[in-house]
Formats: structure tokens, sequence, C-alpha cells
């Protein structure tokens, strides 16, 4: 049997499969691998999963995970896991591999997630070839919902939407600039604050300085990132995230306007993930 881990810092989503079926999916509590040490994993998973899966015999382990940025993190995930999971093989990927064998499978392409923060590859099949940096949403994350909340609170404190627009969103959210201000650069996490604003722009997508404000930034995101892979249009952009899922219609008009192709747009990668390892 084969266990597959789609971790976010949110929540997990186990699945195990056996011979290509999924026989049980399980959630937990979502781990960052840069903001927990070794021995608090080792709990969560001992915890939170072991017993669920105690009755299984789970040959191998593929976890992907949030905050697997280095071969170190990845280890201290893998050992982790080896506590509480006697599997022959576990293996520890970033979540953007996951994205991309979940998007590609076993063939190359280009591999995008747009959620809360954005990031992008080039993948040959099986791993990872070529990333270009996403940055954070400070230097980067161009069309992520963190940037997307940024241009939007940025617009209407600086009054550049119109002038009901920027009530209905202080409305409706029951902010203000002093609020908001606080919310940014005094309390924690700021990314996710500025993410959850971005429903007021599916909502106001009629609104022609909504759109524009999607469009550009989606543009944004082809242009400093996509175009940065070599033979870049020969390759459908295929994406996973919620950012992507929801706002396809406005990411396909921006593509078409930087001369690139949409390929598969999904909102999780579980699906794909089972696949992949099914082959």
């Amino acid at each position: 049997m084969i266990l597959i881990a789609d971790s976010g810092s949110t929540k997990i989503d186990w699945c195990v499969i056996d011979d290509g079926k999924v026989v049980r999916q399980i959630f937990t509590c979502g781990m960052n691998a840069l903001l927990l040490t070794q021995e608090e994993m080792e709990l969560r998973i001992a915890d939170e999963l072991a017993p669920k899966v105690a009755d299984l015999a789970i040959d191998e382990v593929y976890y992907y995970g949030a905050g697997c940025v280095d071969a170190d993190v990845c280890e201290n995930v893998r050992q982790a896991i080896a506590k509480s999971i006697k599997a022959k093989i576990i293996e520890v990927h970033t979540d953007l591999l996951a994205a991309a064998r979940a998007l590609c499978g076993h063939k190359a392409g280009i591999a995008c997630i747009l959620g809360t923060g954005s990031n992008s590859c080039f993948y040959d099949g099986n791993d990872i070839i070529d990333n270009v940096s996403p940055l954070g949403y400070i230097l980067g994350d161009e069309g992520s919902g963190a940037v997307l909340g940024k241009h939007l609170v940025g617009d209407v404190l600086k009054c550049q939407l119109p002038k009901d627009l920027c009530e209905k969103f202080l409305q409706q959210y029951e902010l203000d600039r002093l609020t908001i201000i606080r919310r940014v650069y005094r309390e924690p996490q700021p990314n996710r604050f500025l993410a959850s604003l971005t429903r007021f722009l599916l909502e106001n997508m009629e609104e022609p300085a909504i759109h524009r404000l999607v469009l550009n930034e989606f543009k944004s995101f082809f242009i400093r990132n996509i175009a940065n892979y070599p033979d870049y249009k020969t390759y459908p952009i295929n994406f996973v995230g919620s950012i992507a899922y929801y706002y396809k219609d406005v990411l396909k008009e921006a593509a078409d306007a930087v001369d690139c192709t949409i390929g598969t747009i999904i909102q999780s990668p579980m699906e794909g993930l089972v696949k992949y390892h099914s082959i």
C-alpha cells in the first residue's frame, strides 16, 4: 500500500492507495516543516495519523509539503514519519513537485501554483529542473491571493477604485485604514489576511476596475515568471490552487494577452498524485 500526503500549513490530506484504488482518506492538522521541530512533527504524526493507519501495511510514503525547501528540512520530516510509519520507502518533497506530478503526470511541462502564494516550475516528467523563485508576497508571488489582496487594499486606501466600491469593501469586511495597517504590519500571517479579502474581487468581477486589477496581476505572473522558461510558448501552462481555479476565466484571458496557452487547472493536487503513483 502507498500513503500519499498533500500537506499545507492548515491541513494535511493523507490518501492510502492499493493497486491504484483509494482505500482510505484521512485529514489531519497542517504542518509547515520550516516552523516545526522534528520532535513536534513526530508527536503530531503519532497522535493524529498513526492510529488511523495502524491496521494497514504501508509499504511506501510520499509526502509533499509546505516548508520542505531543502534536503535538511525534508530529512527532518522523513525521520518524523519513520518514527510512526515503518514503510520501506519514505520520500519527502516540495508542494511544487506535488503540483507538477499532479498536473503533468510523467510528461514534461510547466506547472504552477496559484493560491495564497504563487510558484512555478519546468518539470521533466519526474523532477523539477527549473524554477523561477517566487520571492514571497513582498518581492514577488505575482497572481497570488496575498498579492491580489495587497493591491486591492492599496487601491481602496489610496482611492484608486470608484468611491462606491471602496465604501462597499470597507463595510463588507468591517475594516478601516488603521485596522488594515495593524493587520498587515503588526499581526502575524498578513499574507493570509490579505488573501482572505480576494473573495471581494471575485464577487465584483463585472466592475471594470476590479477586472483590470486581476487581469493585470495575472499578466504579471506570466511575464515575470513563465516567460523565463525556455520555449515556454511551446508548452501548455498548468495550474493548481484556489485562485487559479476560481479565477480561471480571467487567467485564460491574461494568458491569451501574453501569447501563452492554458492547459489543466485543478483546485487540489491529490487526484493527480493518486494517478501518478498508481502507474
